[in-house]
């Protein structure tokens, strides 16, 4: 299928995980595709496995100056954008008595603050119409512990969802989300989970597996694609039945 053929657009976070995989995707669908990353490694290999087929751009998605340097290098290599992937973002888990202001901050700086400035920042590039995606979390909807500050940015992407959607829908604009439950990326790995702290979680998922990352990027296709068109300050929980518990 074709469904985002011509169209321009930009995943954040798009060197690893559900980043790359909806690279992959948006190019099989049609898409010119440009991505965000911070890894030296993840850019390398990214740059690696599609060539001039995908602009890939290092940056730090919580340096809100920084975002319009990416609006900026986005417009020079494709000439606009009709999607925006807000996918990057950073998976900090720690009890509350663990917290500190440095944490804190870098968790909003990078899951809200700079989604926020660089959604700004992309406005006078933004097609009409256009699709903006924020990938959330199921954490903004269950009670998870040690998830608190991790839930409160992801609970703010969402509300972003809603509020911009009415603000930027007269600009042909739309605003939905995805909200994955736990995916078979290298987060888990990263924060520290073993093999047995993974069964535990997968445990309280109903479907009995973790979701894999072709999961959350297929949404992401149809949530660009004009057979979205009506879908508007929507969210898709795509968690496995976790929720429902």
């Amino acid at each position: 299928m074709n469904r985002l053929d011509g169209k321009r657009a930009l995943i954040t976070g798009g060197t690893s995980g559900i980043g790359l995989e909806a690279a992959r995707q948006f190019l099989a669908e049609g898409a010119r595709v440009a991505v965000t990353g911070t890894s030296p490694a993840g850019i390398e290999a990214t740059r690696a496995e599609f060539g001039d087929g995908v602009t890939v751009i290092r940056a730090d998605a919580g340096d809100v100056a920084g975002q319009r340097s990416i609006a900026e290098a986005v417009d020079r290599a494709l000439g606009g954008l009709d999607v925006l992937f807000v996918n990057a973002g950073v998976g900090d888990f720690r009890p509350l008595e663990r917290w500190d202001e440095a944490g804190f901050d870098r968790s909003v700086a990078v899951n809200l603050k700079g989604p926020f400035f660089l959604i700004q920042a992309l406005l006078p590039f933004l097609a009409n119409p256009a699709s903006i995606v924020l990938n959330t979390s199921i954490n903004a909807h269950i009670g998870m512990p040690s998830s608190s500050v991790y839930a409160a940015t992801k609970a703010g992407l969402l509300s972003l969802a809603r509020t911009l959607s009415g603000e930027l829908l007269p600009r042909g604009i739309r605003v939905n989300a995805i909200s994955p439950g736990p995916i078979a990326t290298p987060l888990h790995g990263k924060i520290g989970m073993g093999e047995a702290e993974i069964a535990g979680l997968v445990a309280r998922i109903p479907a009995g597996r973790r979701g894999e990352p072709g999961e959350i990027a297929k949404a992401a296709v149809f949530l660009a694609s004009d057979e979205a068109a009506f879908t508007i300050g929507s969210e898709l929980i795509i968690d496995g039945g976790m929720s429902t518990l």
